[in-house]
């Protein structure tokens, strides 16, 4: 936990409320989310029990398995979520609109949708439970001996590219409900224990005339609260057990069938709180005010999800098994720089995320108390200058940069700054002189355009954060040197792969 989340959490746990980490929101809520609440059989790794799913607050659709070790159950399960899951992404393809990728001759004009398909899950444990189901069903084949609907490896890639976005912190695709809340408020238990909706939400919103800490603990009685899944409660599983004992041994399908919906309305009562809490909480996170770059990695988003419904149009193979070596390192490689751009760019959004990186000396906020705007230096041309202004910052804080770094603030992003001197003063502040590079309005003499260059009393903040860092090149695979396997081949599906492997 860094300094200011473990005062937060100091905080919240004297008050018995939960203390703000954020004040906007960094990802981005859909209109019309597609909520899933899953639950699985105990002791499988991917049997699907039931799940209440859908974008309708108020109806939600009750899926169920009545008999979860039952081949044509599960996927008959998996045909019902397909057909609802398939009609909320095409729903999502109705309308495009244009964009620019590239610069210069590389620029070229494509279409992208203006909504994107975003699912919502309970907690972490439901991601993993959406990428292993994706996984065991987007192999699957609709012809020989194992096959299934065709709409079962549809709900399988689908399911996958969720997953494998969900990786990136900067996509909104696929979200975790308890990691939503836990990075915007900070309560007075572990961070293990704020993996608990019920408990979670008691924190931020607990009931009139409760704390946070006594309305947690009252959450945490499965009796009240049943967990918000995959995994069930052990008394649960009992009452389960009995009833899937008895449609097992049912002598006929009348009284299996009123087994049957004995079974479906424990299922629902087990689910119906997750459903309602998950709503609560986009209540809640909707309250926040979006955060200045979320537009932006939602068009993003967008153009992903465009790129990749038109590559099931056109090929429609599945993601392979694993990746390959080149197809990994590219993956890799994009992830770090998704993380590091996603990180700068909620502090050049958020005061408060910023104030993390001013304590660890990353950056720091001062006063203007002079410019020099008739300023000039020797270029990389001999008998040439260029202007470079500079301006001169008061702050109380110990500065932590070096003379020479590069710093920017959010405040004028495509303005590049650099340190030239640092010294301390006799009362213990710090003066700090910056030479300023560019955003002059394209102007390369005095006098600068107005509000482009800061006013003395003006504070600002100045970080080593870019949020628009470039991204790391990397050869195009066609140009994969055999030392590295060559140019990675296109997946194809093997017989193998359509068996029934739910391990």
């Amino acid at each position: 936990m860094s300094v200011l989340s473990t005062v937060a959490a100091l905080t919240a746990s004297r008050t018995g409320r939960a203390e703000p980490l954020t004040t906007v929101r960094h990802q981005h809520l859909d209109e019309k989310p597609f909520v899933l609440v899953p639950l699985t059989l105990a002791g499988e790794a991917c049997a699907p029990l039931a799940a209440l799913a859908g974008a309708d607050p108020e109806h939600p659709t009750l899926l169920t398995v009545r008999q979860p070790r039952n081949r044509a159950e599960r996927f008959r399960f998996a045909e019902r979520l397909a057909a609802l899951l398939l009609a909320y992404i095409d729903g999502c393809r109705t309308e495009t609109e244009p964009y620019t990728v590239g610069r210069g001759k590389e620029k070229e004009d494509r279409l992208r949708f203006r909504r994107a398909p975003q699912l919502l899950i309970p907690n972490g444990e439901g991601i993993a439970y959406v990428r292993l189901l994706g996984r065991l069903t987007r192999l699957r084949a609709a012809e020989g001996p194992y096959a299934v609907d065709p709409s079962v490896p549809a709900l399988g890639k689908w399911l996958t590219w969720f997953a494998d976005l969900a990786e990136f912190p900067d996509s909104g695709v696929l979200l975790a409900m308890t990691r939503l809340l836990a990075a915007n408020w900070a309560t007075g238990q572990s961070s293990s224990e704020d993996s608990h909706l019920a408990s979670l939400l008691a924190w931020i919103d607990p009931p009139e005339g409760s704390d946070g800490a006594r309305a947690a603990r009252e959450a945490e009685d499965p009796a009240v609260w049943p967990p918000a899944g995959p995994s069930t409660d052990p008394v649960f599983d009992r009452i389960l057990h009995e009833l899937m004992t008895r449609y097992d041994e049912a002598s006929d399908d009348r009284g299996r069938e009123a087994v049957g919906r004995q079974i479906d309305r424990e299922l629902h009562g087990q689910m119906l709180p997750t459903w309602r809490l998950m709503w609560r909480g986009v209540e809640l996170l909707r309250e926040l005010p979006e955060g200045a770059h979320v537009p932006g990695r939602w068009a993003l988003d967008r153009r992903w999800f465009s790129e990749y419904a038109e590559y099931l149009d056109a090929d429609g193979r599945p993601q392979a098994r694993r990746d390959q070596a080149v197809r990994a390192a590219r993956r890799l490689a994009r992830l770090e720089d998704a993380v590091t751009r996603y990180e700068a760019q909620r502090a050049y959004d958020d005061p408060l995320v910023m104030a993390e990186y001013e304590l660890t000396g990353a950056a720091f906020t001062g006063t203007v108390t002079a410019r020099h705007e008739d300023r000039f230096v020797p270029s990389d041309r001999p008998g040439s200058q260029v202007w470079r202004p500079t301006i001169v910052l008061r702050t109380d804080t110990r500065i932590g940069l070096a003379v020479g770094t590069e710093v920017k603030s959010p405040a004028r992003p495509g303005q590049e700054a650099r340190i030239l001197e640092v010294r301390q003063e006799d009362d213990g502040g710090h003066t700090v002189v910056l030479q300023l590079k560019g955003g002059f309005a394209r102007k390369r003499t005095p006098p600068a355009p107005a509000g482009t260059l800061a006013e003395a009393g003006e504070e600002l903040t100045y970080t080593t954060l870019n949020p628009t860092a470039m991204p790391s090149a990397l050869p195009d695979e066609e140009n994969t040197p055999w030392t590295h396997g060559g140019p990675p081949h296109p997946y194809e599906p093997t017989d193998e792969d359509a068996e029934e492997t739910w391990e």
